[in-house]
């Protein structure tokens, strides 16, 4: 059976804060202990996103075995950027948060990511620079790091960009 990604409900919740939790535990023993600190993402993170329509859960043979967030429009953290440059300024956009896949799973990062490119073809991302994993993953589907960005409590993140042709 095919992976199916679709819209997250309120009752997948309880199954997402397991992954998260697993994500957590994966990035601590890779060294990465700041970021997702405490219990973020919380239910009321997934809550938000939910009501807004941008919170998505990937499913294999029907059980849940990843997450994400796919934000189309301005992330307001992005509006300013250090150290280097986005690759374009223009065009719409779409950002990836809050991704992560349950211990076991492979390819959630492709499967989003495929997703995502049906979508749209500007798409931003960023990342702890502890988070050796995903810094990997990013530049390996075809990303362009282009700086440093601060979250809204001032934290830091890396900062990249894919821009593919129309809706590849």
């Amino acid at each position: 059976m095919a992976r199916v990604i679709r819209n997250t409900g309120t009752g997948d919740i309880p199954r997402l804060m397991e992954i998260f939790a697993d994500a957590r535990q994966t990035m601590r023993s890779d060294g990465n202990l700041e970021q997702w600190s405490g219990n973020y993402p919380d239910s009321e993170a997934i809550m938000r996103d939910i009501a807004r329509g941008v919170s998505f859960v990937i499913e294999d043979d029907g059980r849940i075995c990843g997450t994400f967030a796919f934000v189309p429009g301005i992330e307001p953290t992005y509006n300013k950027i250090y150290d280097g440059e986005w690759l374009d300024n223009d065009l719409p956009y779409a950002t990836i948060h809050r991704i992560a896949g349950c211990r076991g799973s492979h390819g959630i990062f492709d499967s989003c990511l495929g997703w995502c490119r049906k979508r749209i073809s500007n798409i931003r991302i960023d990342t702890h620079r502890d988070n050796r994993i995903m810094q990997k993953l990013i530049s390996r589907s075809g990303f362009s790091y282009c700086g440093i960005i601060l979250l809204a409590d001032g934290a830091e993140r890396l900062a990249y960009q894919r821009i593919t042709g129309k809706n590849q």
